[in-house]
């Protein structure tokens, strides 16, 4: 019996510590500069993801975020704020995309999550349903 028990404990902590954490593996945007002076960034939201998770914008350069959530029914929204460095909003998501604008000011790294929860579960950015703004010189 006591050896049972060791092997399931074994299998179940090889079990945790294979999987790895989706924070650790993010998906980097570096956002360009368009011809026209606009650092355009597309963000899907979903079953608690943001794609890309990760963003890199220059300071002082306007930017566009358009923002919108892969299909389904659950609700979601994208919240950010900082407004001593320019960056404030928060915006219901849905499958139509919306355009999100500011000028970043202050040189930092920002978290973006999804704020929305449902009864007494997780939150959906406790559920990994967040992300980082780096604003850069």
């Amino acid at each position: 019996m006591r050896f049972l028990r060791y092997l399931v404990t074994v299998f179940v902590l090889a079990c945790v510590f294979s999987v790895p954490d989706a924070r650790d593996q993010r998906n980097i945007f570096k956002a360009p500069i368009g011809d026209d002076a606009i650092q355009r960034v597309t963000v899907i939201g979903g079953s608690y993801f943001f794609d890309p998770d990760y963003i890199i914008v220059k300071a002082n350069i306007p930017v566009e975020l358009t923002v919108r959530k892969e299909a389904g029914i659950t609700p979601h929204d994208i919240v950010l704020q900082a407004p001593e460095s320019g960056i404030n909003f928060r915006e219901d998501l849905s499958t139509d995309p919306k355009i999100i604008r500011f000028t970043p000011t202050k040189v930092g790294k920002y978290t973006f999550y999804c704020s929305k929860k449902f009864l007494f579960f997780k939150s959906h950015r406790t559920r990994g349903m967040e992300g980082i703004l780096e604003v850069v010189d």
